[in-house]
């Protein structure tokens, strides 16, 4: 089931507002994040937690001595971020959300045009560039448009490489 099931399931009509759409994710994945905490605690199932897909798994011993420190369900677990987050805040982490997410479908899109697909370094990136720039350079009989692109893909990569530093 999706995060946006559940909230419809539990009551929450204004998911357009930011901030009721935001109470509603966090009471939602802070309940969540202690039934998981439970379920482990009995050893019973483990509760997979994502916005796409929440759903009830086996339990498979050893699994969270396995697992990272998990900063979400730190984030969740404390109300404050509930009370304290105001409709600005909100706003804020949207913008800063799609802003990540529209630079990682740009960046795969300027892969696209260099003909590379993730995982692959910015060396790599160059050199490929490099060698359809020389294979579409209109002064070795290339087409001036397919350049262009190339180097607008170029120019995306790079604003992305340096983001990442």
């Amino acid at each position: 089931m999706s995060e946006h099931t559940f909230l419809k399931a539990l009551g929450f009509e204004d998911l357009l507002d930011p901030l009721t759409l935001f109470r509603g994710h966090f009471q939602l994945f802070h309940v969540l994040y202690a039934l998981r905490d439970r379920f482990r605690q009995e050893q019973s199932a483990h509760l997979c937690i994502d916005p796409l897909r929440i759903a009830i798994e086996p339990y498979q011993p050893g699994q969270e001595g396995l697992t990272e420190p998990d900063y979400l369900h730190a984030y969740y677990a404390d109300l404050s971020h509930l009370d304290n987050t105001t409709n600005a805040d909100v706003v804020q982490l949207l913008k800063k959300f799609w802003d990540g997410y529209h630079s990682q479908d740009r960046r795969h899109s300027a892969l696209a045009v260099l003909e590379l697909t993730d995982p692959v370094d910015f060396a790599t990136i160059k050199r490929q560039y490099r060698r359809l720039a020389m294979r579409h350079h209109p002064d070795r009989g290339g087409d001036r448009q397919r350049l262009q692109d190339l180097n607008a893909a170029l120019d995306v990569l790079e604003k992305n490489e340096l983001k990442r530093r």
